[in-house]
This record gives structure tokens, C-alpha cells and sequence, in this order.
């Protein structure tokens, strides 16, 4: 495994800012990423008040069907006695999800490290399972890659409930199915036979969404001492009353100043990252396992859809009694990261820092500070098989991603084109067009009236021809069809659907053909976070 680091041709306008020093960006942030911040966020934690003992013990029992390693343990020990956290988090995607999930992770590992040692302090990393996310549209899938093109796979069972994917159940037999097919779009490995068993196991424990997503990710991370824990965790949910209540009685503040706050963002040509709204209370009501957005309207918080109405002591009442029937958006998630974990850093993708940069003002209005928001690393993944077919087409990893791989396939199909069969073409239909034309005008002349007929054979002589040179087209390629599926392979590998390959596939794609040793090589090597984009070659 290399390390090679690029500067990547994709560019988000205000991730690019956000690495600049001198950017109108950071006036939306409390902190800039820099070593002065990382020291000033940590003294700010040190003389604050958190129930971290508490915390430890939840994380623990949620953790412990999972497997707890000997790291994991320490990292509680240090919860427990006060570490910082560095959290990044994501929804509980099958086979954890697109390759961010896990890229993710990874950053908060090797940031949790990077600042114990540098602040000498206790720092662990943590990562915030989202499984109250009800999009299960979002999760149900992942992407393969079958002759050289990007193959949507999806888990058969649908739900046309708003239900968690912590709460969702699976069919075992529809999650065995979608595995066994995506892995045979994997393909045969070395490795093959053991991951697949493995990964089945875990699927015949899981119960749900959540279930399996954990389950995965602790076996890839739970050497390097990763806490787990799910939003949706009953004592988790307990643990966060009194966060709920604060959030419930500031709540037609903090939406004001949402949409103040992505207003002037917008004005600093950023856009709207959330569209919020002044009367959303940013805050769910689980109704029968489903999730309603609760807004506020004559006083009350309501949602026609699920036919709820709530004065605001009542959905205190909620909040204290029942708090799992309560929970978080993309707004209040970060609050309720703030009050219920010490946390130093957090960890998100470019979507993330958009909708973060319009919290500012909410965190104060709870009285809160924004922590360190730090970029997580982008990583692309070239197998030996694309390295081989990078140097065949004299193409590097950054031309692939700037479109010269499929600029090339477009060149190269139109000159294996047959020209000299396409002139015989033409000129058989020029003939025949010809001859209607003439036997057209000889009708009309004998008074026939046949006008409909002869438009009717002429389309069918069109349709034929049509036929005929998508048959000869289509052999063309064939003769070429090796070349031609190198080119769309290496589209497919590093810039699927015109975008990252994190953002499209799963892992297990890379442990099929790498190893199950890929998440420790990973982490092993000299990365840390930066604007630049990291490319691995397996």
C-alpha cells in the first residue's frame, strides 16, 4: 500500500474557502483548523461540566453485544475520567454505507491521535450512528460494478413508513440475498470465501438497519477503539432529557436565527444549505414507530400529518417522561452533540460544513461554543488491476477524475467507426428516398391516392436502416470490446457517476480485493487532515 496525496479537480466552493485563511467563511465558524484552535477548544472543555462517567457507561452497554476489544475499554476508562472526544457520525448504511462512512471513521481515529498526542491530554474517537434517520431510501442500497459500469444493488423490502433504521426491521432472507449479489459482482478473491461468511454472520445477528451497520463497523474499527453509539439508544435517550427540554423551550430562537444566520450565508455566496424555517421546531415526534417533523403554528407544536398537536408543556412533559418518543435534526444534532459530549472536534464531509456554518448563532443561544469543525479525509482507492490499466492508457488517477478516461472512450469508438460501411448506408438511402419521391409523383399523377401508404413504407425502410447500422455499430465495438471496457472501468473505479468513488461504494469492495487487513493498513498510514485529497494504491 502507497500514500500519494493530489489536488483534486473537483471543487466545493466553500470547503475550498473554508481551508483559506483569509476567507469570508470563517465568520461563520467559531474556530479556524489550526493547532492555536485545537488548544483554545480544549482549555474551553477543561472547565466545563460534563457527565462523562454517565456517557461511558451508556456507550458500554450499548457497545457490549458487539464486542468490546481492550482499546475500546481504555478509551471508556478515559471517557470516564474526563477525555476529550473527537466525533464524526453518519446514517447506518448496508455494508456501513458509501466508502465516506468508513473514511469518516478513519479521520476521527487518526485525529483522536493526532491531538492526545500534541495537547497531552486524554482524547478518544467517537462516532454518532444516526439511526433515528427515517430516508431509509438513502441507506437500502449500494453500487457494484459489473462490465465496467456502475450496477445499482438494493435490498428487496420496502417500507412506506417513515420508520428509523433503528427500529426498522430486516428480512433475513431479502439482507442474505442482497449480499450474496453484491459480493458476486465483486467477484472471486482469495478473500472472498471468508469475507462473505463473515459478513453474513453479521447480517443473521442483525435485527435491523442499525443492528447490522454496528455490527460491521465494529468489527473493521474496534482494535483501533472506536465508541459506538446509536442516537436512537434507550439510555441514551433518557441521558438526554434535559438537553430535549432546553431545546424545546429555545426552539422559536434557535429557527430565527437559523434563518438569519443561512440568509447571510447565502449573501456571501455560500447558498442555502438547509432552507430552514422560522416556525420548524427542529425537533421529530416518534408517532408508532414513525417520524414527524414537529413545527411551530398558534403556539403549539404540531404536524398535520401524523395529527399531533403539542403546547409547549406538554411536549416538556414529553421530553421528560418519555424522551425516545423525541428527536433531533440536522439543526438540533449538533446542539445535542455539544451538551451531551466533550467534544473537541468534529468530523463531516463538505454537506456537513455547509449546514454547520448556519449553527453559529444557535449554539450561543444555549449558551454553547461551536467546536473545531475539521474536514474528513477524501480517500480514492486504486486497485493493481486500475493501476495496470492507468498505465496501459497512459492516464493518471487526476485525468480520470477531470473526464479524460471517457473523453478518451469517446475518441476511441468514433475512430474504430467503419466510415466506408456508413457511405453505403447513406447512399442506399438516398436511393431509396429517390425512387419514392419518383413512384410518389407517378401516383399523384395517375390521381392514386396513396399518399399514407408510401409515408408509412418510406418510415419502415428508415427503421431498417436504423437497425442496421446499430447491428454494424454494435459489432464495431465488439471487435473492440476489451479496450472499450477498460475505458469505462477505469471511469467506473475512480469517478463514478461523475463523482468520487467514496461517495458510491461500499468497503467490502476493497477488502474483497485487497483483504481484510485494508481498515488497519488504512489507518497505518502517514495521513492527516488537509485540503489535499489522498490516493491509495492498493
Amino acid at each position: 500500500m502507497k500514500l500519494e496525496q493530489i489536488q483534486s479537480p473537483v471543487n466545493n466552493h466553500l470547503l475550498t474557502d473554508y481551508w483559506s485563511e483569509n476567507a469570508k467563511i470563517h465568520s461563520f465558524f467559531e474556530y479556524k483548523y489550526n493547532k492555536k484552535s485545537f488548544h483554545e477548544r480544549a482549555t474551553y472543555l477543561q472547565n466545563k461540566e460534563y457527565r462523562s462517567k454517565q456517557l461511558a457507561e451508556i456507550i458500554r452497554e450499548y457497545m457490549t453485544p458487539f464486542g468490546i476489544s481492550e482499546k475500546v475499554k481504555q478509551h471508556l476508562v478515559d471517557l470516564q475520567q474526563g477525555a476529550l472526544v473527537v466525533v464524526g457520525g453518519q446514517q447506518s448504511g448496508l455494508l456501513t454505507g458509501p466508502l465516506y462512512s468508513v473514511h469518516k471513521a478513519i479521520s476521527v481515529i487518526l485525529l483522536a491521535k493526532e491531538q492526545r498526542e500534541k495537547l497531552n491530554v486524554p482524547v478518544v474517537p467517537m462516532f454518532w450512528i444516526a439511526g433515528e434517520d427515517h430516508d431509509l431510501e438513502e441507506i437500502n442500497h449500494t453500487y457494484t460494478i459489473v462490465d465496467g459500469e456502475v450496477k445499482k444493488r438494493g435490498y428487496s423490502e420496502r417500507s412506506k413508513l417513515k420508520t428509523m433504521a433503528s427500529t426498522t426491521s430486516l428480512n433475513s432472507e431479502a439482507l442474505e440475498q442482497f449480499v450474496k449479489t453484491v459480493f458476486k459482482d465483486y467477484g472471486e478473491t482469495a478473500y472472498t470465501e471468508q469475507l462473505l461468511a463473515d459478513v453474513l454472520s453479521h447480517a443473521k445477528a442483525s435485527t435491523t438497519f442499525t443492528d447490522f451497520f454496528t455490527s460491521l463497523m465494529n468489527e473493521l474499527f474496534n482494535e483501533h477503539g472506536l465508541l459506538l453509539l446509536d442516537a436512537t439508544f434507550e439510555s441514551f435517550r433518557q441521558y438526554e432529557q434535559p438537553y430535549f427540554k432546553a431545546l424545546i423551550e429555545n426552539s422559536e430562537e434557535i429557527a430565527q436565527v437559523v434563518v438569519t444566520q443561512e440568509t447571510d450565508l447565502d449573501k456571501a455566496g455560500y447558498t442555502k444549505p438547509i432552507e430552514a424555517s422560522a416556525q420548524n421546531a427542529n425537533i421529530f415526534y416518534v408517532k408508532d414507530g414513525e417520524r414527524f417533523l414537529l413545527e411551530r403554528k398558534d403556539g403549539k407544536f404540531v404536524n398535520t400529518l401524523a395529527r399531533v398537536s403539542f403546547t409547549k408543556e406538554e411536549l416538556l412533559k414529553i421530553a421528560q417522561e418519555t424522551p425516545q418518543a423525541l428527536s433531533n435534526n440536522v439543526v438540533t444534532r449538533p446542539l445535542m452533540q455539544e451538551m451531551t459530549i466533550p467534544v473537541l472536534a468534529f468530523v463531516g464531509g463538505p454537506g456537513e460544513l455547509a449546514y454547520w456554518a448556519t449553527l453559529k448563532p444557535a449554539f450561543e443561544i444555549l449558551a454553547l461554543q461551536m467546536p473545531i469543525f475539521a474536514p474528513r479525509l477524501n480517500i480514492t482507492m486504486v486497485t493493481r488491476q486500475v493501476q495496470s490499466l492507468l498505465q496501459q492508457n497512459e492516464l493518471t488517477v487526476i485525468e480520470v477524475m477531470d473526464n479524460k478516461a471517457e473523453q478518451k472512450l469517446t475518441e476511441f469508438i468514433e475512430s474504430v467507426k467503419d466510415e466506408k460501411v456508413q457511405q453505403y448506408i447513406d447512399q442506399m438511402n438516398e436511393q431509396l428516398v429517390e425512387q419514392y419521391n419518383e413512384l410518389a409523383n407517378y401516383l399523384e399523377q395517375g390521381d392514386y391516392h396513396l399518399d399514407a401508404i408510401i409515408r408509412k413504407n418510406k418510415e419502415f425502410h428508415q427503421k431498417q436502416f436504423n437497425f442496421l447500422q446499430s447491428k454494424i455499430k454494435q459489432q464495431d465495438l465488439q471487435k473492440h470490446n476489451v479496450a472499450i471496457r477498460q475505458l469505462k472501468l477505469l471511469q467506473s473505479e475512480l469517478y463514478p457517476n461523475k463523482g468520487y468513488q467514496e461517495r458510491v461504494y461500499s468497503p467490502y469492495q476493497y477488502i474483497n480485493d485487497y483483504g481484510q487487513a485494508l481498515i488497519d493498513d488504512l489507518i497505518a498510514l502517514e495521513m492527516s487532515i488537509s485540503n489535499q485529497h489522498q490516493v491509495v494504491l492498493l
